[in-house]
């Protein structure tokens, strides 16, 4: 079942995708900051987008503008991913799925808040990823300690009636499309 959703959803996406007017940009880069604002949370775990994922880069240098850190994801040794420290400024690296992601050396952050890219989502605040299950053993293994609040992020176009959930899948926080913010 999970398969043909990913397969319809990455197709969907390609054929929908655009880039955020600057009013959308707005009222994302709003809607993140009132949730690390209102949450007291000041580390921003996003991603660098790939197979037509909205682009964030420049939501993130806006919000690094309001004094938000921003990590990425690097994908490290045993499957395992962390996020470090990034500006833009800085060259990313090309890792083993074709991602960029900052050097390894930067600065380790546990961010407080993550941004978690998505195939598609539905009301109950599920979502279905790529099926490596990165993000949902990040979450596992670090929301319980660190009270790591979730914000799934994707176009409108991606909701689903019901994603199909197994015992290992993260429920998230929020889902954040560019016109509503699902808590």
């Amino acid at each position: 079942m999970k398969i043909k959703l990913r397969k319809k959803f990455l197709n969907l996406r390609k054929k929908r995708y655009f880039e955020l007017s600057d009013h959308q940009k707005s009222f994302v880069v709003k809607k993140i900051f009132n949730v690390c604002k209102n949450h007291k949370r000041k580390d921003l775990g996003i991603y660098y987008p790939i197979n037509y994922e909205m682009n964030l880069i420049k939501v993130a240098n806006i919000l690094k503008k309001k004094k938000i850190q921003v990590a990425l994801p690097v994908v490290e040794t045993g499957n395992r991913m962390n996020f470090r420290a990034w500006n833009d400024y800085e060259p990313l690296f090309v890792n083993k799925f074709g991602i960029l992601e900052p050097d390894i050396k930067n600065k380790k952050i546990v961010p407080q808040i993550i941004i978690v890219p998505l195939l598609s989502y539905d009301d109950q605040k599920n979502r279905l990823g790529y099926g490596r299950g990165y993000y949902d053993r990040f979450l596992s293994k670090t929301s319980n300690k660190k009270n790591i609040i979730s914000i799934g992020m994707a176009f409108s176009f991606q909701k689903s009636k019901k994603i199909p959930v197994e015992k290992h899948d993260k429920q998230l926080d929020y889902i954040l499309n560019e016109k509503e913010l699902i808590s």
